[in-house]
């Protein structure tokens, strides 16, 4: 009904007047759409709850949950394919019927964008959906899930133009969306397929589930008002057109789930183990918000087909900046600049409040129950996450598109300095600390945190050997192969850059200094080795780069149309001198803190020994005397003896002989 009526009202169900599809697709294109997100969601919400929920030793729960997943994925598989024939009848509608048009479809496929990204998003979704039929271990399935999170990327990346305004944002935003609706939809349709197979686990993953809602909302809310303010723009245009009328419609249908959710979860879901009442009163909200979910599925599957507000296309006159970005060369930056202008990345910014937030809940769990954590840790990690948020978010992540000194200025924070924040905030040790143990059988954030800690993979990439390799050698790697290309021009690239180096930055410091657990550490000696190694890899980086003459990337960086500034080569050795003097400054903080630890460790074995000398009467060290004085005065025919005992042998020889 949802879609009907936004078809309708939004015009997109109106014949056109030139290459017209006809009916069939243009009713049959949104419908199969709104098919395929449902699918996605359901697909996603089963795997989810299986991952989260629910417990492998509840069987019939458990495996109804990943049967609902599989099912869903074949539909996921055949929906995604039947709207992608409807899309490109909808550009190439006298195809249709036509001897080439099996030839015409394959070349939209494999070479036209759209085309490309639908191709994409079909193939993972007939994996998933072999995968999900197969897979029934829990780590499995955890792989599943994210390939089928995977799948969401195609179609995030196709909801906007390439190439036009905003893009990279409105990728971001789509994303979380998307992520964020299928949880939500989709665990809600797995919770009440599954609840008549939980009995008394009935509150417990009800519970589990809510919490993952509450997250789901807060994600498509955001997402949402930042998809309408790129697509809307004015709030005359949100009331005046109907793309903006349907926006609003979809935000009523949202308050509405949320009102609904925040029932379920304040009054009613803790009385479910005990009362009748309850359960009926939660069984018809959950019915009421499948309704509504069903028509905010239809409004966003129309709103796909309805015109928007701002077009979605490049200026009459481009620039060469504007043809490779989709957007026109920002102002030279200045000292005040990187304070004042910001780049907002969606992802970004929601990863870094749930950082903040989740570490804060923890660190507040602590210190309800009475237990302490030390208050500069959570200083240090606030920081860390700060600068992590500007270099995602602010000056950096625009003219990192434009400079190729500001791109390597960030990736300097991202892979030296915020890790070493991170690191001394321990958040490993902070989750065991304040997370729940789960007994049931399921896993929980800190079942799954200790999983990826001491796993095989995870002992052997966070290993302070491998961690150093990936430290040091994936500035060569990444540099000077396709990958800095693909980090450039792609806004996948760029996302994939941004995890790698923080990520890589996080597990050489946590090798160096962190007190989180994982692999033995060696001596601070090698520590001390390792560091100075990498130290040198850098500086060796850093001068190639600005003795260099051969511009990276010429036809990006060099084919901007800057008129400020100074030339992309020159830009480019100022970006090695930066590789080579802002990294050497936190590593020398580094080498200061393992230097300090092994002090502290040598400090804190001297005082061990000395408290054992004490308790034992200084019984280790008189062993010790004994054993030097044994090998001063060696005796090979027996026992040492005694001058007095000598003396006493002598005098009795000497009475036997008289």
């Amino acid at each position: 009904m949802g879609l009907v009526l936004a078809l309708v009202h939004g015009g997109a169900a109106a014949t056109s007047v030139l290459l017209d599809p006809g009916a069939v697709v243009r009713w049959g294109l949104p419908a199969t759409k709104a098919l395929n997100n449902i699918s996605i969601g359901v697909t996603i919400g089963g795997l989810i709850m299986a991952v989260w929920a629910l417990s492998p030793k509840w069987k019939s729960a458990y495996n109804r949950s990943l049967n609902i997943a599989a099912v869903a994925a074949a539909l996921w598989t055949i929906s995604g394919a039947l709207s992608t024939i409807l899309t490109y009848i909808s550009l190439d509608p006298d195809s249709w019927g036509s001897e080439t048009f099996g030839a015409r479809l394959w070349l939209f496929l494999t070479q036209v964008q759209v085309g490309q990204l639908a191709l994409w998003s079909i193939c993972i979704a007939a994996v998933v959906t072999v995968l999900t039929a197969g897979v029934r271990g829990q780590i499995g399935v955890l792989f599943v899930l994210l390939a089928a999170f995977a799948g969401l990327i195609p179609l995030a990346s196709a909801g906007h133009a390439a190439g036009t305004a905003g893009h990279n944002l409105a990728v971001s935003a789509m994303l979380l969306h998307l992520g964020g609706a299928s949880i939500w939809i989709g665990g809600l349709v797995v919770l009440a397929a599954v609840s008549p197979k939980l009995g008394r686990h009935l509150q417990a993953v009800t519970e589990r589930y809510s919490s993952l809602a509450l997250v789901s909302f807060l994600l498509v809310a955001f997402s949402g008002v930042a998809n309408a303010v790129l697509r809307v723009g004015t709030w005359d245009q949100l009331f005046s057109t109907a793309y903006g009328q349907i926006v609003i419609w979809k935000a009523i249908g949202l308050i509405l789930l949320g009102a609904a959710g925040a029932v379920n979860r304040l009054r009613l879901i803790r009385r479910l183990h005990a009362s009748e009442t309850a359960k009926r009163a939660f069984g018809w909200i959950v019915t009421c918000e499948f309704a509504l979910m069903g028509m905010v599925s239809g409004f966003s599957a129309a709103l796909g087909r309805t015109a928007t507000p701002i077009p979605q296309q490049l200026s009459s006159d481009p620039t060469p900046a504007e043809l490779l970005t989709g957007e026109p060369v920002p102002p030279e930056p200045t000292w005040l600049t990187y304070i004042t202008v910001w780049r907002i990345d969606p992802i970004w910014l929601v990863v870094c409040a749930f950082a903040l937030v989740l570490y804060f809940i923890g660190a507040w769990r602590l210190h309800r129950r009475g237990d302490r954590w030390p208050w500069h840790r959570t200083l240090l990690w606030s920081i860390g996450v700060l600068f992590l948020f500007w270099a995602t978010n602010g000056a950096f992540n625009l003219y990192q598109t434009y400079l190729f000194s500001v791109h390597m200025t960030m990736h300097m924070m991202l892979t030296m300095l915020i890790p070493l924040f991170l690191v001394l905030g321990a958040p490993v040790t902070l989750c065991m600390r304040a997370i729940t143990r789960r007994t049931d059988g399921s896993r929980g954030g800190r079942e799954w945190i200790l999983w990826a800690v001491h796993s095989p993979w995870g002992q052997f990439v966070a290993g302070p050997v491998v961690a150093a390799f990936i430290f040091a050698f994936s500035l060569v790697v990444f540099y000077y192969t396709p990958l800095f290309g693909w980090a450039t021009r792609d806004h996948l690239g760029h996302q994939w850059m941004i995890v790698h180096f923080l990520i890589s930055g996080y597990l050489f410091v946590q090798s160096l200094i962190g007190i989180d657990p994982g692999p033995n550490r060696p001596p601070y000696p090698v520590r001390l080795l390792f560091l100075v190694v990498t130290m040198a890899f850098h500086a060796f980086f850093g001068i190639f780069m600005m003795m260099g003459t051969g511009l990276q990337e010429a036809d990006w960086y060099g084919a901007m149309g800057r008129t400020w500034g100074d030339s992309a080569i020159r830009d480019q050795q100022i970006g090695g001198a930066i590789a080579w003097g802002l990294g050497e400054f936190p590593t020398i903080v580094l080498a200061l803190l393992v230097g300090l630890l092994w002090s502290r460790s040598d400090a804190k074995e001297r005082r061990r020994s000395d408290r054992n000398a004490a308790r034992t009467d200084e019984a280790e060290l008189n062993a010790y005397n004994e054993m030097l004085a044994g090998l001063r005065h060696p005796v090979s025919d027996g026992p040492d003896k005694s001058a007095d005992e000598a003396s006493a042998e002598a005098e009795n020889s000497k009475g036997s002989r008289a």
